[in-house]
């Protein structure tokens, strides 16, 4: 049986995270390295890190800074923000990044996705989709959650996938930040969709949200940024209790 993970999200802003609902309103939480040596010592199974101006700026990703962040992150590390090419995701992986996850690029050159793929493996790409409710429609979309997509979004995940895109990551702009749960109806139509794993992300106030989220819809890995920065609860904790509820997570050490 394959086990769910449990991903941490880090949003880096001006060379220090941060944490906003619903892609707005920006508070500041703290350094990255501080941050991720704390989530090395939870028992997380993967991070995520992603540079949410770097698209919006035009920006190119910080070759230098994921050096410095990966020599200390010592799970499974998922970079993103300002990813346009495959020349930066080489530089990604090489600087230490296991994966990558690109967004707002895969609309205008979905190209990328298989390129990048086949050049380096399924495994490593993540496509990150964004997705918010409008007049009882999801609608995608980038740039932080400030362009609308006309791609549907069944469409455009399918897409994705037969692309060679080995994860999504769905995230609900609607729920992001406000630790109220995560929206399920989003996420069992993308699980529906595709046959490749699928991360999801947006609302995640509880260990029991993120139980909902694994049994209603069977999704491979629940990101979590919120009730991480924000209240007592932990990456720990959170295994111990999917665990305690039936559901196979990593770590063996858990009955002890």
């Amino acid at each position: 049986m394959l086990k769910t993970r449990i991903i941490p999200t880090l949003l880096w802003k001006n060379f220090g995270l941060v944490k906003g609902i619903s892609f707005d309103s920006w508070r500041r939480v703290g350094p990255v390295l501080p941050a991720i040596k704390v989530y090395n010592s939870r028992e997380v199974d993967e991070l995520i890190l992603v540079d949410i101006e770097a698209t919006l700026k035009s920006l190119t990703p910080d070759h230098d800074s994921i050096f410095d962040f990966a020599d200390e992150c010592f799970v499974p590390l998922t970079v993103g923000g300002g990813i346009t090419n495959e020349d930066q995701i080489q530089k990604l992986l090489t600087a230490g990044a296991d994966k990558i996850t690109i967004n707002s690029s895969a609309y205008g050159t979905p190209e990328l996705i298989n390129n990048s793929a086949k050049k380096y493996g399924s495994q490593c790409i993540v496509v990150s989709v964004d997705a918010k409710l409008v007049d009882d429609k999801y609608i995608c979309m980038s740039h932080s959650g400030s362009v609308k997509q006309t791609k549907n979004l069944q469409d455009w995940v399918k897409e994705i996938a037969d692309r060679g895109a080995g994860e999504i990551l769905i995230t609900s702009i609607d729920k992001d930040g406000t630790m109220n749960g995560y929206d399920y109806n989003l996420i069992d139509e993308v699980v529906k969709s595709v046959d490749i794993p699928i991360i999801a992300s947006g609302g995640a106030g509880s260990y029991e949200d993120m139980r909902l989220a694994i049994i209603n819809s069977g999704v491979s890995a629940v990101a979590a940024a919120s009730m991480f920065h924000f209240t007592e609860q932990t990456p720990l904790e959170a295994k111990k209790y999917l665990h305690k509820h039936g559901i196979s997570v990593r770590q063996e050490f858990l009955d002890s």
